[in-house]
């Protein structure tokens, strides 16, 4: 489990972890290290697609205990990458 030591700020280390779990659950054939974290989740740059982040969206909000909604205006702007995601996830968690 996460220790929430870490600063706000930092979030390479929890940029590290998503990438793993997005790796993990869709079964990527890529490592979660070479995941650039400013390219984009949809389309190009990672290349997933709506049930891809749908499925993200689950797995993390289980493991950090966050809610993500499929009609939210803000998804657009929270999957835009790696880093985006990240940094939402750490101010939202309560795990």
């Amino acid at each position: 489990m996460l220790q929430q030591a870490e600063p706000p700020s930092d979030t390479s280390a929890l940029e590290q972890q998503i990438a793993q779990l997005i790796v993990q659950g869709l079964n990527l054939p890529v490592a979660p290290q070479d995941i650039d974290p400013e390219a984009p989740l949809y389309g190009a740059g990672l290349g997933l697609d709506s049930i891809d982040i749908l499925e993200i969206a689950l797995i993390v909000s289980k493991q950090y205990g966050i809610q993500l909604r499929a009609g939210d205006q803000e998804n657009q702007r929270i999957f835009r990458s790696l880093r985006h995601f990240a940094q939402y996830v750490a101010a939202q968690r309560t795990k």
